[in-house]
């Protein structure tokens, strides 16, 4: 059984998220409603990884270079500036592309193993995830023009 890969993976990606949610907050606190959201939204991938816990005791974990080295390659220090927020906000986004496919595997093995709990954090955190994506895609759409077309 290899639940436990991806349980690594889902943790391990939940982490880089935070990580990432919480540098993008610093380096855009300028902006009105990143700096809060971010914040917001590690918080809730925080939960994500207090909710793995049980499961990972349960059916293990292998730990996986994969999610730190996604956030190696999309993220690249601080940037500033319009089209540093686009990028900040496309990397971030990524991310939690990463995070919903771990999410949604898990919940296809929950279902195949008839695990209820595994199937139920699976749905309530990817629930939530889902929710980020939205956010940061929304958010894209409102900074591209402006991150793209004006001059810096």
């Amino acid at each position: 059984m290899h639940v436990g890969n991806y349980l690594g993976l889902a943790r391990g990606s939940e982490q880089r998220l935070v990580d990432a949610l919480t540098k993008v907050a610093e380096h855009h606190g300028d902006e009105p409603d990143i700096s809060e959201t971010c914040q917001l939204l590690a918080s809730w991938s925080r939960k994500h990884i207090e909710h793995l816990k049980p499961l990972v005791e349960k059916y293990g974990e292998d730990k996986s270079p994969e999610p730190a080295n996604l956030e190696t390659a999309l993220f690249h220090g601080p940037r500033t500036g319009s089209l540093a927020l686009m990028r900040d906000l496309h990397d971030v986004w990524l991310l939690t592309q990463q995070v919903q496919l771990c999410w949604t595997v898990l919940e296809q093995a929950a279902q195949g193993l008839r695990d209820d709990e595994l199937e139920r954090v699976c749905q309530e955190c990817g629930k939530e995830t889902k929710r980020q994506t939205a956010f940061f895609l929304t958010r894209i759409k409102q900074a591209a023009p402006q991150a793209l077309i004006a001059a810096s």
